[in-house]
């Protein structure tokens, strides 16, 4: 019977070993209103979020998929905003458990979709720029090891931008294999919004990079020889934060600002998402002992 149910775990474990290595966003909170993603590859829903059709990374600065993700769909709703609103991001898995990697850094970068709304807006040749980076929190860990352990991680509007229809380009760039040219691994996801308020915020030429184009896998925060020294100062990749206002000044590194991750301790806005327990992500007839083999993230 042991040996029975040993041979069931491997082949099930068999099954979703791609799935559990990576993940995608699978939801957005601006200032408090909650949107949903869309499963990779899955039945699409009403989202602001561009769905995906596969958790794996994009791989390779020159990757076209670099711009929004793996063959990027454009989502059906555009969410409403303002400048200086809270954004928080949800990670996960492929199979809904905590994000599995935890080297390397998050931005965030903005795109005007022009004189046509973002759910028709195809960004391939468009030209974005930073809006906010964070790499390390203070005690020398990367804010990816935050993700991993289940938090969420959150950004802000800038106070000053023009009002119109942006599409938000959020990313995570994976290091772990980093130390072999080539080996990182990028995963952007693409957010649609409509920025209200009478800014007047926008980029000087400088700030503005394409997607290809704006990396290079030769660049020293994505080829990193000695990303695990902790020792070591991380250079980010791409342009610097676009000077806009008040807010685009923010590295999201500052405990009072909106980029650190959440943390247990954190009041107001800030908030901890609890990992998902087993029985929501599986059948009652699958044990308890199998659904926790199941759901524990593995690292690739």
């Amino acid at each position: 019977m042991k040996a029975r149910a040993t041979t069931l775990a491997l082949f099930l474990l068999a099954l979703i070993p791609h799935v559990v290595a990576h993940g995608f966003v699978y939801r957005v909170t601006i200032n408090g209103q909650l949107y949903m993603g869309n499963i990779p590859n899955g039945n699409p829903n009403a989202s602001i979020i561009r769905q995906i059709s596969k958790v794996d990374p994009v791989k390779g600065a020159n990757n076209t998929f670099l711009n929004c993700g793996q063959d990027a769909q454009p989502a059906s709703l555009v969410a409403s905003a303002n400048p200086g609103d809270l954004l928080t991001f949800d990670w996960r898995g492929g199979d809904l458990s905590h994000w599995p990697h935890n080297t390397g850094p998050l931005m965030n970068y903005l795109t005007s979709c022009g004189n046509t709304t973002c759910d028709q807006y195809d960004p391939q040749d468009s030209e974005w720029f930073k809006i906010s980076e964070i790499g390390t929190q203070s005690n020398g860990s990367w804010v990816q090891q935050e993700l991993m352990n289940g938090f969420t991680v959150n950004t802000t509007l800038p106070t000053d931008i023009k009002p119109g229809q942006y599409i938000l380009r959020h990313e995570i760039i994976a290091l772990h294999l980093a130390t072999t040219l080539g080996g990182a691994e990028f995963y952007p996801a693409c957010i649609q919004l409509n920025i209200g308020g009478n800014g007047t915020g926008v980029p000087t030429s400088d700030d503005l990079v394409t997607f290809p184009g704006g990396y290079s896998d030769n660049d020293p925060g994505i080829f990193d020889p000695n990303v695990f020294d902790t020792s070591a100062p991380y250079t980010f990749p791409g342009p610097p934060v676009a000077q806009l206002g008040v807010a685009s000044n923010s590295s999201d590194q500052s405990p009072s600002d909106s980029g650190t991750p959440s943390s247990p301790s954190s009041g107001g806005s800030q908030c901890r998402l609890k990992q998902p327990s087993a029985a929501s992500l599986y059948p009652r007839h699958i044990s308890r002992i199998m659904r926790n083999l199941l759901i524990t993230p593995s690292i690739h």
